[in-house]
């Protein structure tokens, strides 16, 4: 490369670089020592190549086959994969470990022909930049003649026949445009590249070299906001562009140095496409997973996350002012289940409250007592506990529903042995929204001297929830449920109901549960629990609005198939199995158009199990997989209903012209 004797390579000029910058002694910093680094263990030094006139090659390792049988794909030597678990993974433990989804999977690009019909109609050709580079990769090269004779000018590669019919010739000059600008290339035309799709020279906008490769970007036409969600970096694939030849006027003023640039006159010859636009209005139908924070709510938390953060167990000002913040919510949450303040205990939330219970009264018997019952569809936070108490050698007896979802009294009369300590049956079920009958499931309890708990973290602010009425010995909440904080619960402990601290430490929540309280959430849990008290009067409101939800869905699917009691069902939860279609599908279709819901699999946990709920209540998994769960809020309006259901709409007619759900099966 000209001029002889001045050029340096690139590593001696990024080892400059380091000296400069304080770290040049990690690096070799001249030829000698480079050389000296590479020929290290060979047995070799560079003089005494250079006295031989030869040269040294280091051994590598021919191509094999069956590499993880031999040891030759782990640092170890073990026969076996470079990963955590030694094995092929299609579920990788790695992207799992660094908090992405572990499966593969295909995500449709946001600008394309099938996820932007619309646009690709302005827009036909798929953009490449760098797929198949024809010039030196790093731009700084493009200002060093011996490197850029060949390649003066960017180039775009396009097909034959997409040429001929844009009336582009080899060699001419041409503009690529997308939806967020153009820039100008010279065209190589030829059949070796596939019909549809251009390949752009990457590397322009560099600072040196000739002026078409300072001045034709490519980068003007990528979409930074379009990006690979693990690696961070622009999709400069699956783009949408397309082609034009420059005129003979603006190629003629090109060649004489006028230099167009790839403005807003160049680009207007094309009609800009905008993407996808956000949907113009939200509607969240996913309430039972949960629910915003209410105005009033986050008001209330807030003197607690600035001045008022004293800790509670504090005897000056701010600490007393903490403990009545948390003394008031323990007001506020009795009221919202009839009860007297010091029932109530604080937690993290309704898994916790569950845990409580189920292990506090465990623990707290003799090993001959401890036999639980509960139901198969509980919440996870339930079957969990259960599972881990058998696994330290406790029975559980886990009792069936019916088609609706209903426990059987009966079923539970006849469970209850002499060494049963605990009853816990959920409230209302989060998926198909069942109502249990807690009062005579807790009469059959209370009969044979067992305690009752119930998991009301889904029925608190829908329907009313009265321990009293009720008669059960220890009821948990969740505040995210109704328009409260995640992160807090509570758990209600009938006077006299004894339990073993499953979380140990000070004196807090009467020795239950160590540790400092979460002052702002538990504001936060009592501003929502008045809330909740006071929605509960307008359950009729909340059941016309999801019926008339239903009513429209049935209007669309006729063969739409509910799955809960009629009647015995919480007023904001509409499950259905919805034939041939695929439920976390929709979930994904009605998301493009601004709906939120949720599906019967389990996917959203990395799982492809259907649901274990609509399994017990005896539905296939095809029948599981196909159906949905919308799940509405008081503050769901019908104007929301109505919106859902034109986007649902909306879905099925794309579903039958352009894309099918994979069936059920």
């Amino acid at each position: 490369i000209e001029p002889v004797g001045e050029a340096r390579n690139d590593y001696l000029i990024m080892a400059e670089l380091a000296s400069r910058l304080g770290y040049g002694d990690l690096y070799p910093q001249t030829e000698r020592e480079l050389l000296d680094f590479v020929l290290e263990g060979s047995g070799y030094n560079i003089d005494q190549i250079r006295e031989a006139g030869g040269w040294v090659k280091l051994p590598s390792r021919m191509m094999e086959y069956k590499k993880w049988e031999k040891g030759g794909l782990r640092g170890d030597g073990k026969p076996g994969f470079d990963t955590p678990t030694g094995k092929f993974e299609i579920w990788s433990s790695v992207l799992e470990d660094h908090g992405y989804e572990p499966l593969p999977k295909y995500t449709e690009p946001t600008e394309g022909p099938v996820a932007d019909p619309q646009t690709a109609k302005e827009f036909p050709l798929v953009f490449n930049s760098g797929a198949r580079p024809q010039t030196d990769f790093r731009s700084q090269h493009h200002g060093i003649k011996g490197l850029n004779k060949d390649h003066p000018e960017p180039t775009v590669e396009i097909n034959t026949e997409d040429a001929s019919e844009r009336g582009i010739g080899d060699g001419d000059l041409v503009e690529v445009a997308t939806p967020r600008g153009g820039t100008r290339f010279r065209a190589v035309v030829h059949g070796g590249i596939v019909r549809g799709a251009v390949e752009c020279s990457m590397g322009g906008g560099t600072p040196v070299g000739p002026r078409a490769w300072r001045e034709w970007n490519v980068n003007e036409l990528t979409d930074l906001e379009n990006y690979d969600e693990i690696s961070g970096f622009p999709v400069y694939k699956a783009l949408l562009c397309n082609v034009r030849l420059v005129d003979a006027a603006d190629s003629a003023r090109e060649g004489a140095g006028a230099g167009a640039s790839c403005g807003v006159d160049s680009v207007s010859k094309f009609a800009i496409v905008k993407q996808r636009p956000e949907p113009a209005r939200r509607v969240y139908l996913d309430n039972n997973a949960t629910t915003r924070v209410a105005d009033s709510v986050r008001e209330a938390m807030q003197p607690y996350l600035d001045a008022d953060h004293g800790n509670p167990s504090s005897i000056y000002t701010a600490g007393r002012d903490a403990r009545d913040a948390i003394e008031k919510a323990r007001r506020q949450v009795a009221r919202l289940i009839h009860t007297k303040p010091r029932r109530v205990i604080f937690t993290s939330g309704g898994s916790e409250s569950d845990n409580m219970a189920i292990k506090g009264v465990v623990f707290s018997r003799p090993p001959d007592n401890r036999h639980v019952v509960t139901t198969q569809i509980e919440h996870p936070a339930i079957l969990g506990a259960c599972k881990f108490l058998e696994q330290i050698g406790c029975d559980v007896t886990y009792l069936p529903v019916d088609a609706d979802g209903l426990v059987s009294p009966d079923d539970l009369r006849g469970a209850i042995r002499d060494d049963t300590c605990l009853v816990s049956i959920m409230a209302a079920n989060n998926e198909v929204g069942a109502i249990q009958p807690i009062a005579e499931l807790c009469a059959i309890a209370h009969e044979r001297g067992v305690l009752f708990h119930t998991d009301a973290v889904q029925a608190a602010g829908k329907i009313d929830v009265d321990v009293d009425e009720w008669n059960v010995d220890l009821l948990s909440l969740s505040g995210h449920k109704f328009h409260g904080p995640k992160g807090v619960g509570a758990l209600y402990v009938r006077k006299g109901v004894t339990l073993e601290p499953v979380v140990h430490g000070g004196k807090q929540e009467r020795g239950l549960r160590g540790g400092t309280e979460n002052v702002p959430s538990i504001a936060g849990l009592g501003a929502a629990a008045e809330l909740a008290l006071r929605d509960v009067s307008k359950r009729e409101d909340l059941t016309a609005i999801r019926d008339r939800l239903e009513e429209g869905i049935r209007a669309l699917i006729p063969a739409a198939i509910l799955n809960g009691h009629r009647e015995h069902r919480l007023p904001n939860t509409l499950n259905l199995t919805l034939p041939d279609l695929r439920g976390e599908s929709l979930v994904v279709a009605l998301d493009q158009h601004g709906v939120s819901l949720s599906s019967g699999s389990a996917c959203k946990s990395g799982s492809p199990d259907p649901t274990h709920v609509l399994i017990a209540m005896g539905r296939s998994d095809a029948e599981a997989h196909c159906s949905v769960r919308f799940s509405l809020s008081h503050y769901t309006s019908g104007e929301d209903i109505e919106a859902a259901l034109a986007a649902l709409e909306t879905v099925l007619e794309e579903l039958e012209t352009t894309v099918r759900f994979m069936p059920c099966k």
